[in-house]
């Protein structure tokens, strides 16, 4: 479901707590710029933003090739300069919409509105 659609089921102070929640859960957009910045070749930036998998790839062909193959993760980390926004956008949206759901499926919420 739409995240418009299900804050629209909200009241004011419903969706105050839904953007408590992404404010406290969601990804900094100037950490992970900083985290890209500084120690992206080691892939902490997709460390940071969940993508394990990736950054254990990025972090490997960095120290195991003794750096002479940072090359490719410093192409792979300026690639990631431009997907950062996109995975922050996407993150905070998965976690608005996660604690809507969670309000909305709320059966003490049902109790107040009756």
């Amino acid at each position: 479901m739409n995240n418009d659609v299900l804050l629209s089921e909200l009241s004011n102070n419903e969706k105050l707590l839904v953007n408590s929640q992404v404010q406290s859960k969601g990804k900094n957009i100037v950490l992970a710029y900083v985290f890209a910045f500084f120690f992206g070749l080691f892939g902490i930036h997709r460390f940071y933003m969940g993508k394990t998998v990736s950054a254990i790839a990025m972090l490997l062909i960095t120290v195991l090739s003794v750096g002479f193959l940072a090359i490719i993760s410093g192409i792979w980390t300026f690639v990631d300069l431009f997907l950062i926004p996109r995975w922050i956008k996407n993150d905070n949206a998965r976690i608005e919409r996660e604690a809507a759901e969670a309000i909305i499926n709320d059966p003490k919420r049902a109790i107040k509105e009756v």
